[in-house]
């Protein structure tokens, strides 16, 4: 008990991008992993697929951090995470699964510059691209929740779901893991790489909207 103490004494440094607004949420987990070991980190990830108050490029670096300090090893790390990003990607499958594209094509149908075919078209594409999709997916932010709803709303294969999100969590889990593991207390560091990413998906999705809205603009006026 007196080394489990010393360790929650021991807060982990924060980055600039971490602010002080986390700080709570950080520190309840890593007391969480440090109580119950690497099951805890699992849990957090598992929440954070749902609910992502702290985002996944800080809980599997500082499992990784918690795991140098010897509280679990750093493969029990990786595998407690990964079961717990396939436990919150079939919460997500389960609600895709429940709105179904029915619904989803009436919803398209009243949201402005929507169009019911623009539903098919994914449908399509995903029923084509599906497996990699998920496994690509699962290794880029903010696409990593995103991707299990249409898996959902496909109805795609549950074992193929399961297998493919398992595969690219472990890859994903496993780098960020390991790089906590080897930063210990610079585990902040991974933020700063993933955050570049992060930010250039952004760029994207924004650029991508739009150029879907300045198309569908001038489709309308071209009627």
């Amino acid at each position: 008990m007196a080394g489990l103490s010393a360790d929650l004494s021991t807060r982990p440094r924060l980055s600039r991008v971490t602010t002080d607004f986390l700080r709570p949420a950080i520190d309840w987990l890593v007391g969480l992993m440090q109580t119950i070991g690497a099951p805890g980190a699992g849990i957090a990830v598992a929440l954070e697929n749902i609910f992502p108050p702290i985002p996944s490029e800080v809980i599997l670096p500082l499992a990784g951090l918690t795991a140098s300090r010897g509280h679990f090893t750093v493969i029990e790390a990786i595998v407690w995470t990964t079961v717990g990003s396939v436990v919150g990607a079939w919460a997500l499958y389960l609600i895709g699964a429940k709105l179904g594209v029915p619904r989803l094509k009436r919803l398209a149908d009243k949201i402005p510059l929507m169009k019911v075919s623009d539903i098919d078209r994914t449908v399509a594409w995903f029923n084509r691209h599906g497996r990699s999709a998920v496994f690509f997916g699962r290794l880029l932010p903010l696409f990593r929740s995103f991707i299990s709803i249409p898996a959902g709303v496909e109805r795609m294969p549950w074992w193929q779901f399961t297998l493919y999100t398992g595969l690219g969590s472990g890859i994903w889990n496993s780098v960020l893991v390991l790089a906590g593991w080897k930063l210990g207390e610079s585990w902040h560091l991974v933020e700063r790489w993933t955050g570049v990413l992060q930010n250039v998906l952004i760029v994207a999705l924004v650029a991508a909207l739009a150029y879907f809205i300045i198309r569908r603009l001038r489709q309308r006026r071209a009627h």
